[in-house]
């Protein structure tokens, strides 16, 4: 299945009128139009570096599944990633596109094992004792879920290994304010010092890369 991606630095792949017309998830499901991104093409070719070698990583937020897509491609092939959505806007929960579509998407990637966890990161979070080589974290944009999304599960990623935050900085062109969630929390926590253990290794339009200490 092909994919797009909504932003291209300010730019839509697909017009801003079919974008409109066609973003429910039921014309992808149905190949009206591809599987829908929310991330630039710079950001997609990073996400898939930074899962190059990974062998657990977690995403947070799937969507329609591009960006876990480019973690599959990029992951090693015998590595595991573990897909973290309640999928619960969905109006008809049995029929449920937008996991539909994420499902056969993330399917094309073909590398690795893929686990499917349907709830929401601070349930998700609950027994959780795996080590993590990469975590990205696109839920609830909110800057209290993106705190508490830190928070929770942070202290799973081992030394060495990545936390990537989306929409957490502003780039020209971009659709990022100072206003949103992962922007004020990244700014008050990350780029103010706080973070203990971790620093700043790599910006990419709005993708914040950070690195925890060995």
């Amino acid at each position: 299945m092909k994919y797009a991606l909504r932003h291209a630095c300010g730019n839509s792949t697909y017009g801003e009128t079919f974008v409109s017309v066609l973003r429910h998830p039921i014309c992808a499901w149905a190949g009206l139009r591809p599987a829908l991104g929310q991330h630039t093409a710079a950001e997609h070719a990073a996400l898939k570096r930074r899962a190059d070698g990974a062998s657990t990583l977690v995403e947070i937020g799937v969507a329609e599944g591009v960006s876990a897509r480019a973690l599959r491609e990029g992951m090693k092939g015998d590595g595991r990633l573990f897909l973290i959505d309640p999928f619960h806007l969905s109006r008809v929960r049995a029929l449920n596109f937008m996991k539909r579509v994420a499902m056969r998407n993330v399917r094309a990637g073909g590398r690795g094992e893929v686990i499917w966890i349907q709830k929401f990161s601070q349930e998700a979070v609950n027994g959780w004792n795996e080590a993590i080589d990469l975590l990205f974290i696109d839920g609830d944009h909110a800057e209290e879920a993106v705190e508490r999304d830190w928070r929770a599960w942070s202290p799973f990623v081992k030394p060495g290994g990545v936390a990537l935050f989306h929409d957490a900085c502003l780039f020209p062109g971009g659709w990022t304010t100072p206003e949103y969630g992962p922007v004020r929390f990244a700014n008050r926590f990350f780029r103010s010092g706080k973070a203990a253990g971790w620093r700043i290794v790599e910006v990419v339009d709005s993708l914040l890369v950070l690195e925890r200490s060995s």
